[in-house]
């Protein structure tokens, strides 16, 4: 279905920690290819594209972290002012709420990073639009 698979950590907020997390996954050999960070207060979640997965999620377990993995959409829109508003307008025509959203340009290349709740009606109505949605092997690759 193309979904990319994240490995989600939620983590008190506070000095050296993020610092202490990647040390982790450094550690266990793990390429961060993206990431994202947002707290709320006292306690902030980071969410990673990785080389391995299973292998980043397992280390941060074993050291007593809250990790999950998660998986979303990733897809590739206009490098132009209007390709977000576009992609958001898609989902609203079909009623699917766009729960987070991040995204950066590579080798001329705007990607959206899309949470939603149900990855294939959205997944439809995206590549329905024209848009293509990124394998997880074309993220880790860019």
């Amino acid at each position: 279905m193309n979904a990319i698979r994240l490995v989600a950590v939620f983590a008190e907020n506070k000095p050296g920690q993020t610092a202490a997390i990647t040390k982790i996954l450094a550690d266990a050999n793990i390429n961060i290819r993206w990431v994202t960070v947002v707290n709320s207060g006292g306690f902030g979640v980071m969410k990673f594209l990785v080389s391995d997965c299973e292998l980043a999620h397992q280390a941060l377990r074993h050291q007593g972290l809250v990790a999950s993995l998660l998986q979303v959409l990733a897809v590739e829109v206009p490098d132009r002012p209007g390709a977000l508003q576009a992609v958001a307008e898609c989902l609203a025509r079909e009623s699917i709420n766009l729960e987070s959203a991040s995204g950066f340009v590579a080798n001329h290349r705007a990607i959206l990073v899309l949470e939603l709740r149900d990855l294939v009606p959205a997944r439809a109505a995206l590549e329905k639009q024209g848009l293509r949605v990124l394998t997880q092997e074309e993220m880790l690759n860019l």
